[in-house]
Parts: C-alpha cells; structure tokens; sequence
C-alpha cells in the first residue's frame, strides 16, 4: 500500500515537473525585433499556424491568429493595416490593431498570441496560450 501511494505521488510529480517545463519553454524564438516596425504588418508560419504580428502605431507588437474569425480566411493574404485598424480584405471585417477587437462587426475579436521583446532583440511568442 505505501509503495503505491509513493508510485502515485511520484506519478504527480512527474507530471508536474513535467507541466512546468512545458511552460518554462513554451515561448520560441519568431524573428528579430528588427524586421519589425511601428505602423507595420508582418506575416509568419510558424510550425503550421499562420501568425500576423501587428505593431499599431504609438503601441507595442501584438501577434494574432492569421485567420478571420468570419470564416477562416487568411488574414496573412487577405489584409490591410494602416498602422490602426486591419481589414480582412475577404468580407470587410475591420479590427483594431491594438486590441483584436472587432470595429465592425462589433462583438467578435482576433485571438491574440502571447508576444515579448527580449533584451538580446529577439521576438518570442508563444504558440501554446492562444
């Protein structure tokens, strides 16, 4: 009976470490912040989902699903920014650079990518929390 409680507390533990270093490591490196700038998109695949990094003007990069919430198309081929608001080209869906939050239509939103500047100057998202 202990030896299996034991077993079990280690199983938990496992799966703990585990989770933490799933976590720890779940940001990966996208570009450098370089190719990025202010007013700008930048489109990217990164292993298979496509990402769209917006840098809103007078904002911080953001990184969003590259696919409109609408039906699904590609917002890395199919989209205006001017710096403010990003249109998906398809429908006409506009939304905000800042937020992802739908301007018209109201009550929809881009799901946003976890996205951070390192001091070494590289971009980092990460793929696991959208």
């Amino acid at each position: 009976m202990r030896m299996a409680t034991a077993q079990v507390r280690m199983a938990g533990l496992s799966e703990s470490v585990h989770a933490w270093r799933l976590w720890i490591v779940a940001f990966q490196t996208l570009c450098k912040q370089k190719y990025l700038a202010e007013g700008e998109s930048v489109p990217f695949l990164i292993d298979g989902a496509e990402v769209l990094v917006l840098w809103p003007d007078g904002g911080q990069p953001r990184a969003f699903v590259g696919r409109c919430p609408h039906e699904g198309q590609s917002l890395v081929n199919n989209s205006d920014f001017n710096g403010r608001i990003l249109v998906c080209t398809v429908h006409g869906w506009v939304f905000n650079g800042r937020t992802g939050e739908g301007l018209s239509p109201t009550g929809c939103r881009l799901r946003e990518f976890p996205l951070r500047l390192t001091d070494d100057g590289r971009v980092e998202i990460d793929l696991v929390a959208a």
